[in-house]
């Protein structure tokens, strides 16, 4: 019996043992969006500060399709020891209001760890398709010519369908909705002149904004943003009400150890107080979510109760 519960005291020590060195492989991170999006223009600098001062890597691993939802699905099923993390965003606080099959939930199949970053909702152009120099000769040609404008999103149901449905509703117009598979091959198609423009994270459309590649018209909110100041805010072209954010968020398979947690939660930390990931932060207009992991979890539920009331409101479906 001595010999039982010394090896049982051994066994239990070596699993605290385990954990507390976290990490001790490599960690993978689940993005649910093809390459080249707003989540990873966060993502891989994090994914290469994380290396740099864990000493262990951290894989981006992307998971494109059905709104960012496939992806939520694998993460949720993950071995829940901290190797595999999930990196999502705003659509998955909207999912619930337009797949009402989903086979996993955001709020209790997965733990909260950390509000990544949080961006203002940008309108973009493509210069040479749409001629309009502000966002109100914009708005006075699309009422002009109802539906003869398109505009690309992530997919059905993410934040850049809603945001564009919420300022069709608030500007009496219509514009067409084309859903892609991720916002990436969206704003690779509004780049070439597939589509006409997108409301999308100013994260993931920052760098050709300041190439040229498209235009930016108008940021949400109430105030302009930092990192481009020339670039008017709804609050100032008379849409007060027009406040749409895109906020990327961590988040961690449910039963994953208490411990293994706080040790995620440290070492994102560090990563996101270096000097590096601050002036990418900045220079995607980006700020951090200075939130414990138990606020992070509250405003993800005032989020979906929020999105799903404009769902309601705006009539938004799948096609």
């Amino acid at each position: 019996m001595l010999r039982i519960a010394a090896a049982t005291a051994a066994a239990s020590a070596f699993g605290t043992s385990a954990q507390s060195v976290w990490p001790a492989k490599t960690v993978t991170v689940i993005v649910p969006f093809p390459a080249g999006g707003g989540t990873d223009a966060f993502a891989r600098p994090f994914s290469a500060q994380f290396a740099k001062l864990s000493g262990k890597p951290l894989i981006i691993d992307n998971r494109g399709g059905a709104g960012g939802t496939l992806g939520a699905s694998i993460a949720a099923k993950a071995a829940p020891d901290g190797y595999t993390l999930f990196m999502g965003a705003v659509h998955h606080a909207i999912a619930p209001s337009m797949y009402p099959k989903l086979d996993y939930d955001i709020e209790k199949d997965f733990v909260p760890l950390a509000l990544m970053a949080n961006v203002p909702q940008v309108v973009v152009v493509n210069p040479k398709r749409v001629g309009a120099q502000n966002i109100k000769a914009f708005i006075e040609y699309v009422r002009k010519n109802p539906g003869k404008l398109n505009y690309g999103s992530a997919g059905a149901g993410t934040s850049h369908h809603l945001a564009g449905e919420l300022f069709k509703m608030q500007t009496n117009t219509f514009i067409t909705h084309i859903p892609y598979r991720g916002a990436g091959p969206a704003l690779q198609d509004l780049i070439s002149g597939n589509v006409d423009m997108m409301f999308d994270g100013l994260g993931s459309s920052a760098t050709h904004i300041k190439g040229g590649r498209i235009k930016a018209l108008m940021v949400s909110g109430s105030k302009r943003n930092p990192a481009f100041p020339d670039v008017p805010c709804a609050l100032e072209v008379g849409l007060p009400d027009y406040t749409v954010t895109t906020w990327y968020g961590l988040w961690a398979p449910k039963g994953t150890p208490p411990d293994v947690q706080t040790r995620i939660v440290e070492e994102l930390r560090k990563a996101t107080a270096t000097e590096e990931l601050k002036t990418i932060w900045a220079s995607n207009g980006a700020d951090f979510g200075n939130l414990t992991p138990a606020q992070f979890g509250s405003f993800v539920s005032s989020e979906v109760k929020r999105w799903t009331a404009v769902v309601k409101a705006s009539g938004a479906k799948l096609e």
